[in-house]
Protein backbone atom coordinates (compact mmCIF):
# COMPACT_ATOMS: atom_id res chain seq x y z
CA UNK A 1 0.00 0.00 0.00
CA UNK A 2 1.42 3.55 -1.11
CA UNK A 3 1.41 6.11 1.43
CA UNK A 4 -1.21 8.69 0.75
CA UNK A 5 0.68 11.50 2.45
CA UNK A 6 4.09 13.26 3.48
CA UNK A 7 5.44 14.31 6.75
CA UNK A 8 6.70 17.91 5.54
CA UNK A 9 7.82 19.12 8.86
CA UNK A 10 7.42 18.46 12.86
CA UNK A 11 8.44 20.55 15.41
CA UNK A 12 7.21 21.05 19.46
CA UNK A 13 5.34 23.45 19.23
CA UNK A 14 4.64 24.45 23.01
CA UNK A 15 5.82 22.62 26.23
CA UNK A 16 5.17 22.97 29.34
CA UNK A 17 6.27 21.12 33.14
CA UNK A 18 4.87 22.51 36.21
CA UNK A 19 5.84 21.63 39.68
CA UNK A 20 4.65 24.10 42.22
CA UNK A 21 6.99 24.15 45.08
CA UNK A 22 9.41 21.33 47.06
CA UNK A 23 6.97 19.74 48.68
CA UNK A 24 4.75 18.67 45.87
CA UNK A 25 8.19 17.37 44.26
CA UNK A 26 8.97 15.08 46.54
CA UNK A 27 4.99 14.03 46.82
CA UNK A 28 5.72 13.83 42.94
CA UNK A 29 8.42 11.32 43.00
CA UNK A 30 6.25 8.96 44.49
CA UNK A 31 3.20 9.02 43.10
CA UNK A 32 4.16 9.99 39.13
CA UNK A 33 3.24 6.25 38.47
CA UNK A 34 -0.26 6.74 38.87
CA UNK A 35 -0.29 9.81 36.21
CA UNK A 36 -2.69 9.27 32.95
CA UNK A 37 -2.08 10.58 29.53
CA UNK A 38 -4.63 12.51 27.59
CA UNK A 39 -4.34 12.71 24.32
CA UNK A 40 -5.93 15.48 22.03
CA UNK A 41 -5.18 15.92 17.83
CA UNK A 42 -6.29 18.85 16.50
CA UNK A 43 -5.85 19.76 12.81
CA UNK A 44 -6.02 22.82 10.57
CA UNK A 45 -5.75 23.24 6.51
CA UNK A 46 -2.94 24.99 4.86
CA UNK A 47 -2.86 25.54 1.10
CA UNK A 48 -1.60 22.99 -1.27
CA UNK A 49 -3.42 19.89 0.14
CA UNK A 50 -1.62 20.53 3.59
CA UNK A 51 -2.42 20.21 6.94
CA UNK A 52 -0.88 21.41 10.11
CA UNK A 53 -1.53 18.32 12.73
CA UNK A 54 -0.92 19.19 16.67
CA UNK A 55 -0.73 16.27 18.75
CA UNK A 56 -1.38 17.62 22.50
CA UNK A 57 0.22 15.15 25.24
CA UNK A 58 -1.17 16.16 29.09
CA UNK A 59 0.31 13.91 31.35
CA UNK A 60 -1.31 14.61 34.99
CA UNK A 61 -2.75 12.98 38.10
CA UNK A 62 -5.95 12.71 38.15
CA UNK A 63 -6.77 12.38 41.76
CA UNK A 64 -7.84 14.92 43.94
CA UNK A 65 -4.36 16.05 45.17
CA UNK A 66 -3.46 19.49 46.18
CA UNK A 67 0.60 18.36 45.47
CA UNK A 68 0.50 17.84 41.62
CA UNK A 69 2.71 18.20 38.59
CA UNK A 70 1.61 18.70 35.46
CA UNK A 71 3.75 18.07 32.00
CA UNK A 72 2.13 19.20 28.25
CA UNK A 73 3.60 18.61 25.09
CA UNK A 74 2.18 20.39 21.50
CA UNK A 75 3.97 18.43 18.93
CA UNK A 76 2.94 19.74 15.43
CA UNK A 77 3.30 18.03 12.11
CA UNK A 78 3.20 19.90 9.02
CA UNK A 79 1.43 17.08 6.09
CA UNK A 80 0.68 17.25 2.69
CA UNK A 81 -1.67 14.85 1.20
CA UNK A 82 -1.77 13.22 -2.47
CA UNK A 83 -4.13 14.64 -5.01
CA UNK A 84 -5.59 10.75 -4.82
CA UNK A 85 -7.12 11.29 -1.66
CA UNK A 86 -10.47 13.14 -1.53
CA UNK A 87 -12.97 11.34 1.16
CA UNK A 88 -13.01 13.13 4.39
CA UNK A 89 -12.71 9.79 6.04
CA UNK A 90 -9.68 8.81 4.45
CA UNK A 91 -8.22 12.44 5.54
CA UNK A 92 -9.51 11.40 9.51
CA UNK A 93 -7.36 7.96 9.39
CA UNK A 94 -4.46 9.66 8.22
CA UNK A 95 -4.54 12.40 10.34
CA UNK A 96 -5.36 10.63 13.48
CA UNK A 97 -4.09 7.38 12.81
CA UNK A 98 -1.36 7.32 10.17
CA UNK A 99 0.44 10.16 10.89
CA UNK A 100 0.44 9.71 14.91
CA UNK A 101 1.97 6.53 14.11
CA UNK A 102 5.03 7.50 12.18
CA UNK A 103 5.67 10.16 14.71
CA UNK A 104 4.53 8.18 18.13
CA UNK A 105 8.37 7.32 18.84
CA UNK A 106 9.31 11.61 18.58
CA UNK A 107 6.08 12.19 20.71
CA UNK A 108 7.04 9.59 23.29
CA UNK A 109 10.63 10.58 23.38
CA UNK A 110 9.60 14.11 23.90
CA UNK A 111 7.65 13.57 26.76
CA UNK A 112 9.94 11.29 28.84
CA UNK A 113 12.54 13.88 27.98
CA UNK A 114 10.63 16.35 29.21
CA UNK A 115 9.54 14.08 32.46
CA UNK A 116 12.98 13.67 33.28
CA UNK A 117 14.30 17.31 32.39
CA UNK A 118 11.39 18.03 35.16
CA UNK A 119 13.36 15.93 37.63
CA UNK A 120 11.71 12.53 37.33
CA UNK A 121 14.33 10.61 35.81
CA UNK A 122 13.82 6.86 34.17
CA UNK A 123 10.31 7.26 34.29
CA UNK A 124 8.88 4.72 31.54
CA UNK A 125 5.10 5.04 30.05
CA UNK A 126 3.17 1.80 30.88
CA UNK A 127 2.56 1.07 27.34
CA UNK A 128 3.46 2.22 23.76
CA UNK A 129 1.49 4.92 22.25
CA UNK A 130 -0.98 2.75 19.47
CA UNK A 131 -2.64 5.34 17.62
CA UNK A 132 -4.17 2.64 15.75
CA UNK A 133 -5.82 0.66 18.46
CA UNK A 134 -7.19 4.20 19.72
CA UNK A 135 -8.05 5.07 16.12
CA UNK A 136 -9.99 1.77 15.61
CA UNK A 137 -11.87 2.01 19.61
CA UNK A 138 -13.01 5.65 18.28
CA UNK A 139 -14.53 4.02 15.69
CA UNK A 140 -16.70 1.02 17.42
Amino acid sequence: MTKKYKILGKFIKDMSSETKDVETYIFVKDQISKYKLDIDINSQALKDKMILVNTILKFQDKEENKKKAFFEIIFSTIVQITEEVKEKKEIEKIILSDVQSEISNDLEKALLNLIDNSGYPGFKLEKKLDFEDLYNKRLN
